[in-house]
């Protein structure tokens, strides 16, 4: 989670070197295809995983990364995105119940609740008076990026390698393609790209969406999203602090009232899954919630 974190305050660093967002997208992808063939190894996977594969690949591999960047691009401040970037949480579970029938606690549509409230408190922050727009593209990025969850478990017995592979593959290429149409000079971009950037850039590609994204798709093939989804709320106070040793940015008190309730809900949602594992039961009552341990 702490690697989710520093994406944004890293991603930022890239685009104040000039690197133009897009094509920042595409040659992140591109950096993680030519790790990845050596054990990707060109496989082509069976014929029942095309659609799913190709809706997961344009979800992660494109959508996520250009709103990414985009969100950054448009912003003067990254703290209100980390938090905007929550959103998948809420748009996760929703997919994941009306596209793989998974049920929906009445805790969890509080914690829907929550976050959509809690990004309304956040359009009230003074600081975010020029930065909608990079909001609005933080809110697509995880739209995207919680679909993307829901199809990685239509995909959870696919060797991760090809997943991966999949992913860069189509978000090198098609990216690459919007960057040359929308920023144009790709070529020159590239050329005037510096070593700083470039070491940005790899950390993204290794670190980020190697290491950690990989570990998280593995951990669905043998949990459901909404079990394993609620811990991507841990990942926004690593990005917090970065964004304030690199930045020095100081989140204001609406930001954290936010955070903090949207984190207070899903924390909530966690320790109450692990206790019904353990057959421990909890009741809620005016009285308040009492626990029955197993006999």
């Amino acid at each position: 989670m702490a690697a989710h974190g520093s994406a944004f305050p890293i991603a930022k660093l890239a685009l104040n070197n000039s690197v133009p967002p897009i094509l920042m997208a595409s040659l992140r992808m591109g950096l993680v295809l030519i790790i990845l063939i050596p054990f990707w190894r060109f496989r082509i996977p069976n014929k029942k995983y095309f659609l799913p594969l190709l809706a997961f690949s344009i979800s992660m591999g494109v959508m996520v990364y250009v709103f990414m960047n985009l969100s950054l691009y448009h912003s003067s401040i990254i703290s209100p995105i980390i938090v905007g970037s929550q959103l998948a949480i809420p748009f996760g579970i929703l997919a994941s119940a009306l596209m793989l029938g998974e049920n929906i606690s009445l805790k969890k549509w509080v914690l829907i609740f929550a976050a959509f409230i809690g990004i309304i408190i956040i359009f009230f922050d003074p600081k975010l008076a020029n930065n909608f727009l990079g909001l609005f593209f933080a809110s697509l990025m995880a739209l995207f990026f919680g679909l993307a969850q829901v199809y990685s478990r239509q995909l959870k017995n696919l060797d991760t390698s090809v997943l991966n592979s999949s992913v860069a593959l189509f978000g090198f290429i098609i990216l690459l393609i919007i960057s040359y149409f929308i920023e144009g000079k790709t070529v020159l971009n590239i050329k005037n790209i510096s070593l700083d950037s470039w070491l940005l850039i790899s950390y993204q590609a290794i670190i980020v969406s190697l290491c950690a994204h990989l570990l998280m798709f593995y951990l669905y093939k043998f949990y459901t999203v909404g079990k394993i989804f609620p811990f991507y709320s841990v990942f926004p106070i690593f990005g917090i602090i970065m964004t304030f040793l690199i930045f020095g940015e100081v989140p204001t008190m609406l930001f954290l009232i936010e955070a903090r309730m949207e984190r207070n809900f899903e924390l909530s949602d966690i320790i109450r899954n692990r206790l019904k594992e353990l057959d421990i039961e909890l009741e809620d009552s005016k009285e308040g919630t009492r626990y029955t341990l197993p006999k």
